[in-house]
């Protein structure tokens, strides 16, 4: 694991300067340069406003998913933040001024690695003396056997509820290492956190053992879930890799529309954070029906079907079975 504890990095007014002149560095203003495609920062948190007044250590979590597994771990006992805001597309992620104040408030900092965040090189380099954590450590990765990114690790370990288990643990030991006093409660929160993962676990193994096997495949647009299709027995079918583009090429869409028709797979789907165009089109194209969103890459925001990890594992397995059924 990248992991070191920091020493004293001086006070918190001292920091927000430090912050100001990284982000002179970086080419930004703090005041208003912030543009329409980095719109995926979270709106200030109160709790984190207060933590120059409080002795809660500061997390600072990737992306919403992290995060979320993160405070369930944490409890009230540390205060957890998401870099990007739900809803976010978080491949292509550009830093802010905030990020990089808040940055130097934090204690540490939560990753998923796998090249996933590779947008977050420089926000880390400005922050040399906070330790990070990159919690998909501990298992074999899946690699990517096609397109541009062949042989390199899938980044979306997390959609596989199997090694959710192993972010949980290595939250556990993170927490535990910068904040020993409250071991207690990070290894119960873990517990009982863990049994609720291994009941959806039980849940998505049950309901695919239903499905004919003929049939037991999953096409979305983005390459997001290998780990899914590895430990669940299902064949991954997708438009591209990794979201980078977020636009098919019309080999592509032809490619994906010829899979769904020599296998008669019922239905397909897309993720909540890009377009879903390509798709409509090749389930218009083969006569399978659009089985609706997945999400993946960030939660829905509060009022939405997917605003916890926990609800955006029971959404993916609904929206999966259902579209799969085929009576």
């Amino acid at each position: 694991m990248k992991y070191k504890l920091s020493g004293d990095r001086g006070s918190r007014s001292w920091k927000r300067c430090q912050a100001g002149a990284i982000a002179l560095l970086f080419g930004f203003s703090l005041s208003g340069c912030v543009g329409a495609n980095q719109q995926s920062q979270l709106p200030p948190n109160p709790t984190a406003n207060n933590a120059a007044r409080s002795d809660k250590k500061v997390v600072l979590a990737t992306f919403t998913v992290l995060a979320d597994m993160a405070r369930n771990v944490a409890g009230d006992k540390v205060i957890v933040e998401s870099i990007t805001k739900p809803g976010a597309e978080i491949h292509g992620y550009q830093v802010t001024p905030s990020d990089l104040e808040r940055g130097q408030t934090a204690n540490l900092i939560l990753e998923n690695g796998l090249n996933l965040e590779r947008w977050a090189d420089r926000f880390y380099n400005s922050l040399p003396k906070v330790p990070r954590i990159t919690l998909s450590e501990g298992f074999q990765p899946v690699n990517i056997s096609e397109d541009s990114y062949r042989g390199k690790p899938n980044p979306h370990a997390w959609m596989s509820p199997q090694n959710a288990l192993i972010y949980v643990e290595n939250i556990r030991k993170a927490l535990v290492q910068i904040d020993p006093a409250n071991t207690a409660t990070y290894d119960a929160n873990a517990k009982a956190y863990s049994a609720q993962i291994r009941a959806i676990d039980l849940k998505l193994k049950t309901a695919i053992s239903a499905i004919p096997p003929d049939k037991r495949y999953i096409v979305s647009c983005e390459g997001a879930f290998s780990y899914i299709a590895r430990d669940y027995g299902l064949k991954e079918v997708y438009l591209w890799a990794v979201n980078a583009e977020q636009q098919a090429t019309p080999k592509q869409v032809e490619k994906v529309i010829d899979t769904v028709k020599e296998n008669q797979i019922p239905a397909v789907f897309c993720e909540s954070t890009v377009n879903n165009k390509a798709q409509l089109q090749v389930a218009k194209e083969t006569g399978a029906k659009f089985g609706g969103l997945f999400y993946v890459d960030s939660l829905s925001p509060t009022d939405g079907p997917a605003s916890t990890y926990l609800k955006l594992l029971e959404y993916n397995v609904n929206t999966l079975i259902k579209g799969l059924q085929t009576k």
